[in-house]
């Protein structure tokens, strides 16, 4: 049988110079963390964003990938991704991050951390797979049409993690709006933007996202 729901490996990672990059630097390249790491309404203790105006904030705080999604990428692109090659602060197994509700919230360690948006492709993560040796042709469409983004998630209780920690499921909306569902939303499929309405405490650029498809149908 299948083992529970874990944290395989935590990165965190800071601002480096990259000429692919929108601001001339990125924080997308992370390392791995050895014990246990402060997670805080912000981040990860270590963790520093670059462009905080599409990234970071309570949002985002953390951003999490499953182990098993990097594998199907693997075979997709036809040579192995490492843990945190996606820029995540967690890199997960045991748990199917693109159907967790929007909402949901989950003990990690000593930490609560809730699921809240999730990641759109841009051109600087283009940039670092090709920098990385990957073929990035069309790697922004590419990513969106596998529909697999993994989770932001807001940290609800600080507290410590680290990787081996169990992740528990401690709270599911039941709204049924899930994170493949919010993705699809917000890229491919722009008439599901009313669904996310149901969501409690939607974060800021998906709500904007629906307040703007909505005066447009109006």
């Amino acid at each position: 049988m299948p083992g529970p729901a874990r944290v395989l490996s935590v990165h965190v990672g800071r601002p480096r110079p990259a000429a692919y990059a929108e601001l001339g630097r990125t924080s997308i390249a992370k390392e791995p963390v050895h014990g246990a790491v402060l997670a805080t309404t912000l981040g990860l203790d270590g963790d520093e964003v670059s462009d905080t105006r599409h990234h970071g904030g309570v949002d985002q705080a953390v951003y999490a990938f499953a182990r098993e999604d990097l594998d199907r990428w693997s075979e997709l692109l036809g040579a192995p991704l490492r843990d945190g090659q996606f820029g995540e602060n967690l890199t997960t197994t045991g748990l199917d991050l693109n159907e967790a509700e929007v909402g949901e919230r989950w003990r990690v360690g000593s930490a609560v951390v809730e699921v809240a948006s999730v990641r759109i492709p841009c051109n600087d993560f283009k940039g670092w797979m090709g920098a990385s040796g990957f073929d990035n042709r069309g790697w922004v469409k590419r990513f969106a049409a596998e529909g697999r983004p993994g989770a932001y998630l807001r940290v609800v209780e600080e507290g410590l993690l680290e990787a081996g920690d169990e992740i528990e499921v401690v709270h599911r909306p039941g709204h049924g709006v899930t994170v493949g569902l919010m993705f699809r939303a917000v890229t491919t499929e722009p008439r599901l933007l009313p669904r996310l309405q149901v969501v409690e405490n939607l974060a800021a650029s998906p709500r904007a996202r629906v307040e703007r498809f909505l005066r447009r149908s109006g």
